[in-house]
């Protein structure tokens, strides 16, 4: 099997770091959408991407892409693909996706016409009238933009996000995923500690420790590719000792996470524990706006508590106004906050040097970014 083309989806706003940490992986872009980097590689570039991308939702083979702005025209190029190379006589092929912008909109009917459409074509090949899907699972998922229908296989399964190391979570995690994300536009440095003090369950942290210690996200957890017996086990075998060799566990980097809540401190310590990441970051109780200044450079990356009702949006927008005044006394320390907050900058009482549109799941969120020193002129552009 030669060259397969392959999709990666992200959280908005996160299209960039994927597709660097594709080309770090040696794969070759050929376009990038909201939410998508379309990619291709051998068949062990499934191995390798699932175990090693950090900002991506899920890894899919594209099998097909036409114009669709009928069910006839869905159903015919549905057929067209040669699923049978694929998909075994028992094995299960459900079908979900979505639709944007196009004609074809119900999602349901969508659903049922790829459904028919790979039916009819297995029908050819298996010459039989009923199939009992009770093999090997292939999820099918289409994607339709502008008229244009995606066909793809899903070969991550559990969506990348779920690393396997945080079982226990706060009542508003964030992906581990956009924690990575967030944590790489920081740039991190072995000789700068990174410092979450509004840790939650941990995950800033814990990926922050990831990256420097190049961990690989997916090496500890299994993938729904790994039952397709088309893709030989050496190079899922391959791809985990690949990872663990290019470790790095002697960096010198630290990370601090902290919390007001003490219980919330015990599930992210359970978390940093699983994680495997102990030795790199020190988790204990405090309040955000007790933080001092001391003499090691430090680059505070937090997702501090945004309201999304009326009692809480008013206490965050307190909370931000105290963290831009409690925050001020700790320059030239870096800080990255996100938050849903438009008003953020008011509240906190300061410009970002730059701000940058991200999304936590479905919540739309900015990212602010204050880098330069106090007595730097700030030069970002409405």
């Amino acid at each position: 099997m030669g060259k397969i083309k392959l999709v990666a989806t992200c959280l908005f706003g996160l299209e960039k770091l994927v597709g660097e940490e594709i080309d770090a992986l040696g794969y070759e872009r050929r376009e990038t959408i909201d939410g998508r980097v379309y990619f291709e590689g051998g068949v062990e570039a499934i191995a390798r991407a699932n175990i090693n991308l950090r900002c991506a939702e899920r890894v899919l083979i594209e099998m097909g892409s036409f114009g669709a702005k009928t069910f006839t025209e869905l159903f015919d190029g549905v057929k067209k693909i040669p699923w049978e190379l694929f998909i075994k006589e028992k094995d299960a092929f459900p079908v979900k996706g979505h639709s944007i912008k196009s004609d074809l909109h119900s999602i349901p009917d969508c659903q049922k016409m790829v459904k028919k459409a790979i039916v009819e074509r297995l029908k050819q090949t298996y010459k039989t009238e009923w199939f009992e899907e009770s093999g090997v699972k292939y999820q099918i998922e289409f994607f339709i933009l502008n008229n244009r229908a995606t066909i793809m296989i899903d070969t991550s399964g559990a969506p990348l996000h779920k690393r396997g190391y945080r079982t226990e979570a706060n009542l508003a995690p964030i992906r581990e995923t956009l924690a990575a994300g967030l944590v790489k536009i920081s740039r991190p440095r072995e000789d700068v500690i990174l410092w979450d003090p509004f840790c939650g369950s941990g995950t800033i942290a814990i990926e922050a420790a990831m990256i420097m210690t190049n961990t690989a996200p997916g090496a500890k957890r299994s993938f729904s590719a790994e039952k397709y017996p088309w893709i030989p086990a050496r190079l899922w075998k391959e791809a985990r000792e690949e990872a663990e060799k290019n470790r790095r566990p002697d960096t010198a980097f630290r990370a601090i996470a902290t919390d007001i809540d003490p219980e919330t401190v015990e599930i992210a310590r359970d978390n940093i524990r699983r994680a495997g990441m102990w030795d790199y970051i020190n988790c204990f109780t405090k309040d955000a706006l007790t933080i001092r200044k001391d003499d090691k450079r430090t680059t505070i990356v937090c997702n501090p508590p945004y309201g999304e009702r009326m009692d809480t949006v008013r206490s965050a927008q307190k909370l931000y106004k105290d963290m831009g005044k409690a925050f001020k006394n700790l320059s030239p320390w870096q800080i990255y906050i996100i938050t849903s907050e438009e008003d953020f900058e008011n509240l906190y009482g300061k410009r970002a040097d730059k701000v940058r549109r991200l999304y936590n799941g479905m919540i739309r969120c900015n990212y602010y970014q204050y880098f330069k020193r106090d007595d730097a002129k700030s030069d970002r552009k409405g």
